[in-house]
C-alpha cells in the first residue's frame, strides 16, 4: 500500500508539473482556409458532423474571440485560400483578426498564391488584417478589383419560344431584366456602378490602412495587377517571399521551439483552453441568436437553403418566451423572397419589441428586398460595409411556355368553371387584360406597403424613404450614409448593442435559436407556443427542386421580395 501511496504522489507530481509547463508554453493558433469557410445555419440539427474540412465560421469568431483575451495565446497564423468566401464571411473574419491584433497578439498570413492568375481581391483583402504577410515565391497576387456581370436572356428566350409576363416596382428592380432586357436598362447600369464602386472603396480603404498605404496607391496598384510575387513585395503589399517552412520556423524562432499549435476550431471546443468565463451550460439573462439564411418562403424552411416563415416565427415566439433572454439579434443572409413569410417574421420582431426585448437586426453578405424587410422595423440594424441590402420593390410575373411547347409537339388544352382568372397562373397562357391590371394591383399594393412600412421603422419621411425606394440595392456604407441602417459594423458590434440596449454585462452569453439536439426529438411540441415547436424545422426536407431552380434564375417561385444577385469576388 505505502508503495502505491507512493507512486501515486510521484505521478501525481509529474502531471502538475506538466500541466505547469504546457500552460507556460505559448499557443498559437492556427487557421487553415484552404477549402474556405462554411457557414453553418443556428438551426442545423447536425452542426457538428464532420461533412467538410471546412472551418464553421461560429467556432472561428468564437476561438478568436476567446484567444483575444487569453494569456496563453500569443499569436495566430493562417493560410489563406484558394477557397472562396463571401465578402461577408471576410469582412466577419477580417474585423475579428483586426481585434484579435489589437489585444498585442501577433498575427502572420501566408498563402501559396492568392490567385494563381486569377481573381484574388478578396483573398489578399482578408491577408491585409494581418500584421505581417508571407507569399510563396512562386505565388501571384490577384488583387485585380471589383466587377459584377448580369446576364441577358432576351435573345434566347425569343429563340426557344418562351415569353416572360412580368412587372416590377420600380425601374431598379432588376430581377427580371435576366429575361426581359438584352443589355443593361439606363437605371441597372447606375445601380450596378454604385454598388462596384462602393464595393472597391471598401477594399482598397481597407487595404490601405492596414499597409500603410493610401487610397490611391491601392487603386494603381489594381490597375497593374494580378501581380508576381516579387511585384507584390516591390509593391508593399506583402512583406516576405516564403515557404510554408520558412514561415514557421520564423514564427518558432519568435516564440520558441515549444510553442503549442492549436487550430482555432479545436481551440473554441477545446475542454483544456476553457476560461471559466466561458464554461460549459453557464446559464444567466443573455441574447438570442437567429439565423436567416436563404431565400424567405412560407411554411418550414431547410437549413442553409430556405428561411421559412413557421421556422423563423417559432424561434422569435420561443426567445419571447423565455425569461432568461432580454434581447435578440436576426442575423440575415438572404435575398428576400415571400412577401407574406417576411410580413409573418416581421410581425413577430414587432412583438418582440412591444415585450421589451430589444431587436438588432445583423446584415450579412446579403440583405436584401425581404430580407430588409424582416428587419427593416428592429431597434437598430448593423451592416457591414459590404453588405448588399434594401432593394426596396417588388416584381412578379410568369413565363409563358406555350410556344416552347409547341416547337417539340406538346399542346396544352384545358377548361375553367367559375372564377374569370382561373386560368391566370397557368404558364401556357399570358396574361389577359384583366389580369395585368390585378397584377398591377398587387405590385402596387405590396410596393406601397413595404415602402411605407420602411420609412416607420427607420423613422424616415415617407417622400425620402420613396426616393431611396424603387427597388434600388444599396451596400451597407451607402445604406448607413442615407439612414436605411444604424452603424456598419459585424456580428460581435450587433451582439454587442443587443447587449447594452438590454442592460447585460459585456460577457453575457448568447445562445442560438432554435435549439436543437438530441433531447428535442425525444418530445415533441405540446402546441405552437411550446418552445419545441421551433426544433421541428430541423429535419425539414430540402424543398422542391424545381422551386428552388426557378428561384435561382430569378422566376417569382419564392415570392414578389426576392432579388438574384450575381456578384462574386474572390
Amino acid at each position: 500500500m505505502p508503495d502505491l501511496q507512493a507512486a501515486t504522489s510521484r505521478l501525481g507530481g509529474q502531471l502538475s508539473r506538466l500541466g505547469q509547463r504546457s500552460a507556460a508554453e505559448p499557443v498559437i493558433l492556427e487557421l487553415d482556409l484552404t477549402e474556405g469557410v462554411r457557414m453553418v445555419p443556428a438551426n442545423s440539427p447536425v452542426p457538428t458532423l464532420p461533412l467538410s474540412q471546412k472551418p464553421k465560421l461560429p467556432d472561428l469568431l468564437l476561438g478568436l474571440e476567446r484567444g483575444r483575451t487569453d494569456d496563453r495565446v500569443a499569436g495566430l497564423i493562417a493560410k489563406i485560400g484558394p477557397g472562396r468566401m463571401k465578402l461577408g464571411v471576410v469582412e466577419e473574419l477580417r474585423h475579428a483578426v483586426l481585434r484579435f491584433g489589437a489585444a498585442g497578439k501577433h498575427t502572420v498570413a501566408w498563402s501559396e498564391s492568392m490567385g494563381e492568375f486569377d481573381q484574388g481581391t478578396l483573398l489578399y483583402y482578408l491577408a491585409s488584417a494581418f500584421s505581417e504577410i508571407h507569399l510563396q515565391p512562386s505565388g501571384d497576387l490577384g488583387l485585380i478589383g471589383v466587377t459584377m456581370q448580369a446576364p441577358f436572356a432576351r435573345e434566347a428566350m425569343d429563340r426557344i419560344g418562351v415569353r416572360i409576363d412580368a412587372g416590377s416596382r420600380h425601374e431598379y428592380k432588376t430581377a427580371a431584366n435576366t429575361f426581359t432586357e438584352n443589355g443593361y436598362t439606363k437605371a441597372h447600369r447606375e445601380s450596378d456602378e454604385q454598388v462596384v464602386d462602393s464595393l472597391t472603396g471598401l477594399i482598397a480603404g481597407g487595404i490601405a490602412e492596414s499597409r500603410g498605404l493610401t487610397t490611391d496607391q491601392v487603386r494603381q496598384v489594381m490597375d497593374r495587377a494580378p501581380l508576381l510575387a516579387s511585384e507584390a513585395l516591390e509593391a508593399g503589399l506583402v512583406d516576405r517571399l516564403s515557404y510554408r517552412d520558412e514561415v514557421y520556423d520564423a514564427l518558432r524562432t519568435k516564440f520558441g521551439d515549444d510553442c503549442r499549435l492549436r487550430y482555432v476550431t479545436h481551440y473554441a471546443r477545446s475542454r483544456e483552453f476553457r476560461l471559466p468565463s466561458s464554461l460549459p451550460f453557464r446559464r444567466g439573462d443573455g441574447v438570442a441568436l437567429i439565423h436567416l439564411h436563404g431565400t424567405i418562403r412560407l411554411g418550414r424552411g431547410s437549413p442553409g437553403r430556405t428561411v421559412g416563415s413557421a421556422t423563423t416565427t417559432d424561434a422569435l415566439r420561443a426567445a419571447i418566451a423565455d425569461p432568461h433572454v432580454k434581447a435578440i439579434v436576426l442575423r440575415v443572409e438572404s435575398p428576400g423572397g415571400s412577401y407574406a413569410a417576411s410580413d409573418a417574421i416581421w410581425r413577430e420582431v414587432a412583438r418582440a419589441k412591444r415585450c421589451g426585448k430589444p431587436v438588432i437586426g445583423s446584415l450579412g453578405s446579403v440583405a436584401a428586398s425581404g430580407g430588409y424587410f424582416v428587419v427593416m422595423g428592429a431597434d437598430a440594424i448593423v451592416a457591414q460595409a459590404g453588405s448588399l441590402t434594401a432593394s426596396i420593390g417588388v416584381f412578379g410575373g410568369k413565363p409563358v411556355l406555350s410556344e416552347l411547347l409547341e416547337r417539340v409537339g406538346v399542346r396544352v388544352d384545358g377548361v375553367s368553371v367559375g372564377g374569370r382568372h382561373s386560368r391566370m397562373f397557368s404558364k401556357t397562357l399570358p396574361f389577359s387584360e384583366d389580369e395585368v391590371e390585378r397584377l398591377n394591383a398587387w405590385l402596387d399594393r405590396v410596393y406601397t406597403d413595404f415602402v411605407d412600412r420602411a420609412a416607420q421603422g427607420r423613422q424616415m419621411d415617407p417622400e425620402r424613404m420613396r426616393e431611396l425606394a424603387r427597388g434600388r440595392v444599396w451596400t451597407g456604407a451607402d445604406a448607413r450614409e442615407r439612414g436605411l441602417v444604424d452603424t456598419v459594423g459585424d456580428l460581435h458590434t450587433a451582439v454587442g448593442m443587443a447587449r447594452s440596449r438590454a442592460g447585460l454585462p459585456g460577457d453575457a452569453p448568447v445562445v442560438r435559436y432554435p435549439k436543437n439536439g438530441l433531447s428535442t426529438l425525444l418530445r415533441p411540441p405540446r402546441s405552437s407556443d411550446d418552445r419545441l415547436a421551433a426544433t421541428r424545422s430541423a429535419w425539414a426536407g430540402v424543398g422542391d427542386p424545381l422551386s428552388r431552380i426557378t428561384s435561382s434564375l430569378g422566376l417569382p417561385s419564392s415570392g414578389p421580395l426576392i432579388h438574384p444577385f450575381s456578384l462574386e469576388i474572390r
